[in-house]
């Protein structure tokens, strides 16, 4: 009995040292939250005084302090490291507020990070600066990117859209508000298209207006026709509707004035104009030209994006440009253009010049990251802004269909613009699929 006994418990130690090992690879959350989040927490706890101090993140304490130790408490005087002020356990990792004591800053935490990561062993460990003299340390115990999977709190708001998961394990949003205007970069089957469906879909769900320039011939966006208020196929199409904006926005520009306003959002609700998103799939097709009775085209093109992208904020109209490549040697306008694009989302390229047109202007210690991108994980790319700061992102997986689907369900909240009905592209209409016939066949007889 007792042999059978002890076979039993040698069993059920077994099954669950291999249940374990299983969770670690494909519920990497289920690993986390029984075996990862104790074990990371301790070691944390432990060893995180001596840490900070190997990784030169502490001061000498103040006068008054080194005083009260040496001649009150009789103990040896030692530095200062971050007071920890809150430990929160999450999904995916630990979240640490720091306190920095004076002498110390943000940047020193982040250029100290990978000597963190590798003394508290998790896969990652970012800095975000939450307010002056705070900052919070964000751990990650796995690899997020690897099966993204989107927070339950990310949907659509106002003019913010989350559209990708950070390595951090946060979404990733696109604030119209805070950076409207964006460039996506990234080479051939690198996850742009898969970037601009989940924003799509998120936009399709807002009271916006969805403009299309599509000059592949609408194959990337005419699968969603019926949600588009707008949309051009081809360089003439898009050099008439690029016209159009620009004349709206300068009608807003006069609403505006009558009313004393710097923007939209300072208007009431009852006059204030809808947003309007521009999403522009291949910048390439507007600057390149085939001949020179082109030329002329290609300058009103590039005219009325850059002046879109000065002014077209305040009147609310925004730009979402995408695009293998982006620099000079698209011909004149190009870098003018670049620099008004805020938000940037470089994802894998073929050359590090490529990522150096995207990055290497507003976050340049992220050029590196970009050029690493694997090539068996697409959807993967670094998100900067002007700020300096940037962070690597993943988008979700989804299918074209699923997107389109949302563009039927939401066509209704396509806004009325008298200025955009021209180029309202014409939306198919579904055909029930064959079924059996209700009608019982006759035997024909002579």
């Amino acid at each position: 009995m007792a042999d059978l006994t002890m076979m039993l418990e040698s069993a059920g130690v077994l099954a669950g040292a291999g249940g374990l090992g299983y969770a670690k690879y494909r519920a990497p959350r289920v690993y986390w939250s029984l075996v990862g989040l104790p074990v990371t927490w301790g070691r944390f706890t432990l060893s995180y005084r001596s840490t900070m101090d190997v990784c030169g993140l502490t001061v000498q304490p103040s006068g008054l302090r080194a005083f009260m130790t040496r001649n009150v408490a009789r103990r040896e005087v030692q530095p200062v490291p971050p007071k920890i002020r809150r430990v929160r356990p999450t999904a995916t990792g630990l979240r640490v507020t720091l306190r920095l004591p004076a002498g110390l800053e943000p940047a020193d935490l982040m250029a100290s990070t990978e000597r963190l990561r590798h003394a508290w062993g998790v896969h990652s460990v970012t800095v975000v600066e939450t307010k002056p003299g705070f900052v919070e340390l964000r751990m990650a115990g796995h690899d997020v990117l690897k099966r993204v999977r989107m927070p339950r709190s990310a949907r659509p708001h106002g003019l913010v859209v989350p559209v990708a998961l950070r390595q951090d394990g946060t979404a990733f949003e696109r604030d119209y508000r805070k950076a409207p205007m964006a460039l996506t970069l990234g080479a051939n089957f690198s996850g742009k298209s898969m970037l601009q469906r989940n924003l799509i879909k998120g936009l399709a769900t807002l009271p916006v207006a969805l403009v299309g320039i599509d000059c592949k011939r609408g194959v990337e966006q005419s699968a969603f026709a019926p949600r588009l208020s707008a949309l051009a196929t081809t360089p003439d199409e898009a050099a008439a509707l690029l016209g159009a904006l620009v004349g709206e926005m300068e009608e807003r520009f006069d609403l505006l004035s009558r009313h004393g306003a710097s923007d939209v959002w300072e208007l009431s609700e009852k006059v204030r104009p809808v947003p309007v998103v521009v999403l522009v799939d291949e910048i390439a097709e507007l600057f390149l030209i085939s001949s020179r009775k082109n030329e002329e085209r290609r300058e009103r093109i590039v005219t009325a994006l850059i002046r879109l992208a000065q002014m077209a904020r305040a009147a609310g109209i925004y730009l979402e440009i995408c695009g293998q490549r982006f620099g000079s040697d698209l011909g004149k306008g190009a870098t003018m253009l670049r620099a008004q694009l805020t938000a940037r989302i470089v994802h894998r390229v073929n050359d590090k010049q490529t990522a150096e047109m995207g990055l290497a202007d507003v976050a340049p210690d992220a050029v590196q990251v970009a050029c690493l991108i694997p090539i068996e994980r697409p959807g993967t790319a670094v998100a900067a802004d002007t700020s300096g700061g940037w962070s690597k992102i993943r988008t979700p997986e989804i299918s074209k269909s699923e997107v389109a689907a949302v563009c039927r369900e939401f066509a209704h909240l396509v806004p009325d613009l008298p200025f955009l009905a021209p180029f309202r592209p014409p939306v198919p209409v579904e055909t029930p699929a064959p079924g059996r016939s209700l009608v019982k066949p006759r035997p024909v007889t002579e």
